[in-house]
């Protein structure tokens, strides 16, 4: 694959994420939600980008971790429990509550564990893929757990101002739920698309020494 090929792809979808989260800012719903749901795309954005040349990832993952920020844009320029798309899912789907966090919590589980799975297997930091799906749904939980603590720490600093970050939507259970949902998200990614990543991790370590160290586990 020629340089050009493969910048091709991380450079556009960089762009698409950043017109995304342009338009998205224009009229929020709630100006403070917006933030508060886009910095993880921006922080995401930023390290991508300062750290593209020294360590580029599979395209699988470019592609995923884009996903997962246009979510939380579409999200953050609503409120999650305004989304037009959860509300068209709640209809079709009967459920009492827009169900668009649920969609925001899955991807949270599910880009994290990839991440994690091309760091660990990438740096041959852990050889055994089973192993490896363990680890990589347990740093997928430990994400899930920090922001469920930042999700906390918002609603003792704003009070009631913290609502539409919280999007619980009067779920007693939401805390709960959302970490159940990353763990569907973080054990789906392993069990589908395994494979695929495998075969994109093969071909950019081809003739590419491994570093790290490595585990017997």
């Amino acid at each position: 694959m020629s340089a050009t090929s493969s910048e091709a792809l991380p450079r556009s979808l960089a762009i698409l994420v950043v017109l995304a989260l342009i338009v998205s800012g224009i009229a929020p719903f709630d100006r403070i939600t917006w933030v508060m749901e886009v910095v993880p795309a921006v922080l995401a954005v930023a390290v991508l980008v300062a750290s593209r040349q020294r360590y580029p990832l599979t395209d699988l993952l470019y592609i995923l971790i884009a996903l997962h920020c246009l979510v939380l844009i579409y999200g953050g320029a609503y409120t999650y429990a305004r989304v037009p798309l959860g509300f068209w899912l709640q209809d079709w789907l009967g459920f009492a509550r827009n169900p668009y966090d649920r969609l925001g919590h899955f991807m949270q589980g599910f880009v994290p564990a990839m991440v994690a799975r091309e760091i660990l297997l990438r740096g041959a930091w852990v050889r055994g893929r089973r192993m490896a799906a363990f680890l990589c749904i347990c740093v997928a939980l430990a994400v899930s757990a920090c922001y469920e603590l930042v999700e906390w720490w918002a609603a003792l600093l704003l009070g009631q101002g913290a609502d539409e970050f919280l999007g619980t939507q009067g779920d007693q259970w939401d805390t709960q739920w959302d970490m159940c949902m990353a763990l569907i998200g973080a054990c789906t990614a392993m069990l589908l698309f395994a494979g695929w990543h495998d075969r994109q991790i093969a071909k950019m370590n081809q003739g590419k020494p491994t570093g790290g160290a490595p585990s017997s586990a």
